[in-house]
């Protein structure tokens, strides 16, 4: 295969990682394309202008989005002794830290579901909506029971 062919296949890849990006989780197009292209670029790590040139990104709108994924956990950012670029890339584990955080974030709203059932007392109806939102946070926490 040609090495464009191999360039044009990429890209393609990384913007359908960026169209699931902002269907299944409402991230904006040029978010999902950086995280699709450090998901699949060599070197791994790569600067914001590197990253900018390969997806055909503006650097200016690279600062808030890589600002994003380094909050949530999916990127690290690092700086080599003796430069002043920063650089990006995901770690292997990086998909796994952010479930572990989701579900945590799940298992304290469950904490104040809780809460939320003691307010509505023997009301079925005033809870019903708060025992569904419980049913599955407990499946995505603890699938087995």
């Amino acid at each position: 295969m040609a090495p464009d062919d191999d360039r044009e296949r990429t890209l393609d890849w990384v913007e359908r990682v960026a169209m699931f990006c902002g269907d299944a989780w409402g991230l904006a197009p040029i978010t999902g394309r950086i995280l699709g292209w450090l998901l699949i670029c060599s070197p791994a790590e790569q600067s914001a202008g590197e990253i900018a040139d390969a997806i055909g990104a503006s650097r200016a709108s690279m600062t808030s989005n890589m600002r994003l994924l380094t909050s949530v956990g999916l990127v690290r950012r690092r700086t080599r002794p003796g430069e002043r670029t920063t650089y990006y890339r995901i770690e292997d584990d990086a998909f796994e830290k952010v479930v572990r955080q989701r579900l945590a974030s799940f298992a304290a709203f469950g904490e104040i579901a809780e809460e939320g059932l003691k307010l509505g007392g023997a009301d079925a109806e005033r809870t019903r909506r708060i025992r569904s939102a419980q049913q599955s946070i407990a499946l995505l926490i603890d699938p087995e029971k």
